[in-house]
């Protein structure tokens, strides 16, 4: 009998990693190893049950994935967990960063610490990860290693500048890894989409800007409406399969076309 096969999932307890988790499990078969702060204990919770219905094994770990030391202690865990060369999908779905402006005409500028752990986090832990695992023997043959961004690094966002700066070296180090890990049968890529409905988000905003947000898709996208976290979650498990090995290196477009309409819009705002 086969070994098992594990998805490492960071930030999974709810959003995007949630989803994908659930996923992976019901339509690859794979265990879950899943890391995430505790903000979000109920959804964590509910990711446990729905991963355990599917028959698969789930490890939900408790910790901050987003730093070295989290990166070493969660790969001795998953050892222990599911053994060597287990892993065959990870996943980096980490949003922690901090907004604010670099040189503010009023209020503070972004401070060096801020700085510091928005690219740790965002960034520096995919190669942390990524060291952990081939340390410990983890990766499983043709292993996926996938990082999540959006396309602030192509139309910027107010406030938002050191988040998409530590995107813009997720995105190198992505391409970096692949030309490592290639010649071992391992694929190393990133995949865009836009914005997503996750907890945070509601968190963040209130319902009226919510419904703005919204009707803002709504006008962008030419499908009319916003991406969910299920369709990001079935577009990665399709990347577990041995059909699209030949993606590596890659940025994979699933914004569904979110920034085509931008000029348009700023310029014919009645159409």
């Amino acid at each position: 009998m086969s070994q098992e096969q594990w998805a490492v999932i960071l930030g999974a307890s709810s959003g995007t990693g949630a989803s994908i988790a659930v996923e992976v499990a019901r339509t690859r078969g794979l265990n879950v190893f899943g890391m995430h702060r505790g903000r979000y204990l109920e959804q964590a919770a509910q990711v446990e049950q729905e991963v355990a219905s599917t028959g698969r094994r789930i490890v939900m770990h408790r910790g901050d994935a987003g730093t070295s030391e989290g990166a070493i202690q969660g790969a001795e865990l998953l050892l222990a967990a599911a053994g060597p060369r287990s892993v065959k999908l990870f996943v980096h779905s980490l949003a922690s960063g901090s907004v604010g402006l670099f040189v503010p005409e009023k209020g503070e500028p972004l401070h060096s610490r801020q700085l510091e752990r928005t690219f740790t986090a965002m960034a520096h832990s995919f190669i942390y990860w990524a060291q952990a695992l081939v340390a410990k023997d983890l990766l499983a043959p043709g292993a996926r290693l996938l990082g999540l961004t959006n396309p602030l690094t192509e139309s910027l966002l107010h406030n938002t500048g050191a988040i998409t700066a530590a995107k813009a070296a997720l995105e190198i180090y992505v391409r970096h890894l692949a030309l490592e890990l290639g010649p071992r049968g391992h694929r190393v890529n990133l995949l865009k989409f836009g914005t997503v409905v996750t907890p945070a988000i509601r968190h963040v905003y209130s319902p009226e800007a919510m419904a703005r947000l919204e009707e803002a898709h709504r006008q962008m996208n030419p499908s009319g409406r916003m991406c969910t976290v299920e369709e990001v979650a079935r577009f990665v498990s399709i990347l577990v399969g041995e059909d699209v090995d030949w993606f590596n290196g890659a940025t994979i477009d699933f914004t569904g076309g979110m920034t085509l309409r931008l000029l348009d819009l700023v310029l014919n705002p009645s159409r």
